[in-house]
């Protein structure tokens, strides 16, 4: 007899306390079973228990309504400090989706083609060179001219031929770019974007711009471009044109010290225990310390999963959030179309596509199972960060972690599937 009540109340409270569309509701009224729901939970908890990994914070949206947002096992292991669904997390790449928001915001706008060079913006991408030949003594190269120029595109899907430095496959790049000062993450030194970017643009490249799939600083480089476009720093127009209209207080570059206390650490696991990551080429007092002046495209926000649920959001409604039309119709049609025919076989495993903004699922991977209908979209982060997007199902799963040198992806991947099968509607 309690629990009608109890619901009642919880709705009620959800209703006044927000003034987002999401309410927190119950999982059947939104065609999503419960029992199944609490598989998840067990998961989590087991993994958990088993030292997998040490805490996580996952939440399902469905509907435009949050029928799941929990936290379990512990932000800080060594002082005992549990995960909390308010804490602030690191994302890492997840950064890239919302850059490549921005250039579509920018593009509808009539400022520039898709198919522009970079260099008619950043004149430094001129005279392209791609690499042939690395000397490991001295870091010195040989190289050809490009015959190709890196498009908009090209950056938007990850075909432009530009490394990431020390986090690249290649490890001829992983030195190059460190004999050159290239930043590829969080650095809390007095270094910007636009410096970094021109020192990129001069050297080599891994391939023909167009012609492979690279992973790397392309949406740094338009980081830059949108600073350049919109005649505002990075910080500025993310909050102007995103953040605010999407209602994400909790997501920024920086911390203002009023949210410093919510961003977890970084664990990492030592002689089987978890413990604070100390980092080895990136500065793990990144975001709240420092200079605070490098506003990296590609990896340098911070945010929570209610947050990120009203970025995704805004894509599952066509480019619209509580009554803010963010993207026009067809621009919001056109993040579902596959722009990449070079996604190599490793990347098979997450998906088949690259669009616009976000990987793809495709009716290939679709069919193995467990990983949503065709037109999925997902991406994750550095940290182990995690997300992704039924536009069929108007589902949406998000689990974050913050670790480093560990397999927690592997619970990333189990959270999706157990997250679809927990739908009877």
């Amino acid at each position: 007899m309690k629990r009608p009540f109890f619901v009642l109340i919880i709705i009620f409270l959800a209703s006044g306390c927000s003034q987002n569309t999401s309410i927190f509701d119950l999982p059947e009224s939104q065609g999503v079973s419960s029992d199944r729901l609490d598989r998840i939970d067990s998961y989590l908890n087991k993994v958990v228990k088993e030292n997998q990994t040490p805490g996580a914070v996952a939440l399902i949206r469905r509907n435009n309504k949050i029928i799941y947002n929990k936290a379990f096992g512990y932000s800080d292991v060594e002082n005992k400090i549990k995960y909390s669904t308010n804490d602030i997390f690191r994302i890492g790449s997840m950064t890239k989706a919302v850059t490549s928001l921005a250039i579509l915001i920018l593009w509808e706008e009539g400022k520039f083609n898709l198919d522009d060079p970079i260099e008619k913006y950043i004149p430094e991408f001129k005279n392209l060179k791609i690499l042939t030949d690395f000397n490991e003594t001295d870091s010195t190269y040989l190289s050809k001219p490009a015959n190709n120029k890196i498009s908009i595109r090209h950056l938007l899907t990850h075909t432009s031929g530009i490394g990431y430095g020390l986090v690249d496959k290649d490890p001829h790049f992983k030195k190059l770019y460190q004999k050159h000062g290239i930043i590829d993450l969080f650095t809390t030194d007095s270094i910007n974007i636009k410096s970094n970017v021109k020192k990129l643009a001069q050297l080599p490249l891994h391939h023909e711009p167009g012609e492979a799939f690279t992973y790397g600083e392309s949406l740094d480089v338009l980081g830059y471009f949108i600073e350049i476009i919109s005649q505002k720093s990075l910080d500025v127009f993310f909050k102007e044109r995103i953040f605010d209209p999407l209602e994400m207080k909790d997501t920024y570059f920086y911390l203002p010290t009023t949210h410093q206390d919510r961003l977890v650490p970084v664990q990492t696991k030592k002689d089987g225990f978890w413990t604070k990551y100390q980092g080895d080429f990136y500065d793990t007092n990144y975001p709240k310390k420092g200079a605070q002046t490098f506003l990296s495209g590609g990896a340098g926000l911070s945010s929570t999963t209610a947050d990120y649920s009203n970025f995704l959001q805004m894509f599952l409604n066509k480019g619209s959030y509580n009554g803010k039309q963010i993207l026009g119709k067809k621009t919001a049609e056109l993040v579902y179309i596959n722009q990449n025919g070079h996604i190599p076989d490793s990347f098979h495993e997450y998906g088949s596509s690259i669009g616009l903004v976000f990987g793809l699922t495709s009716e290939k991977v679709h069919a193995l199972g467990g990983k949503g209908s065709k037109g999925t979209f997902y991406w994750g982060g550095y940290f182990n960060t995690y997300f992704f997007a039924d536009p069929v199902e108007e589902l949406i799963g998000i689990i974050y972690m913050q670790t480093q040198g560990d397999n927690s992806f592997l619970v990333s991947n189990k959270f999706k599937s157990l997250v679809f099968h927990s739908l009877i509607n």
